[in-house]
């Protein structure tokens, strides 16, 4: 019996495989916080955000990676497919949107934002923030100081 080899085929195949990110159907359902101005929860919403942002490799999409040279290895999906980076940024921005407060989204919403300006801007936001009310609460003490030091010199001393 002789063997029968088959026709040459030629099949291309490209490497589309699914990006994890746009498996992602309601960001709700891993990251159970709503950031609120109101509430002090900043860091544990945005350490959460990082580990899911990691976890589905979009991470630098809110945390740049440093800048270095550029070898042929190290070519960024930004670079090399950047509609799919502009898609990715564009969930990215809307895991944000969907996991902040209504005014925090009336806050840091404006056209043509990516993922890391509203990030910084909601770090800006809550630090910021921090900042002022650490100023009000010490500008408080000194106003409660002074008071109290004023009622003991007024006190008489046997």
């Amino acid at each position: 019996m002789s063997e029968v080899t088959p026709p040459e085929t030629t099949i291309t195949t490209t490497n589309h495989s699914i990006h994890p990110t746009l498996t992602v159907n309601n960001i709700t359902n891993f990251i159970k916080i709503t950031l609120d101005i109101e509430k002090s929860q900043y860091n544990t919403w945005s350490e959460l955000f990082k580990i899911h942002a990691q976890a589905y490799e979009v991470l630098d999409h809110i945390i740049p990676t440093p800048t270095t040279e550029p070898t042929s290895s190290s070519v960024s999906l930004k670079e090399t497919d950047p509609a799919l980076w502009k898609r990715l940024d564009a969930i990215v921005l809307q895991w944000i949107y969907g996991t902040i407060s209504i005014d925090l989204l009336h806050t840091i919403i404006e056209r043509d934002s990516t993922a890391q300006t509203a990030w910084d801007r909601l770090f800006n936001i809550f630090f910021d923030n921090k900042n002022s009310r650490a100023l009000y609460l010490e500008q408080e003490f000194s106003c409660h100081h002074g008071a109290i030091l004023r009622c003991l010199i007024i006190l008489p001393t046997h």
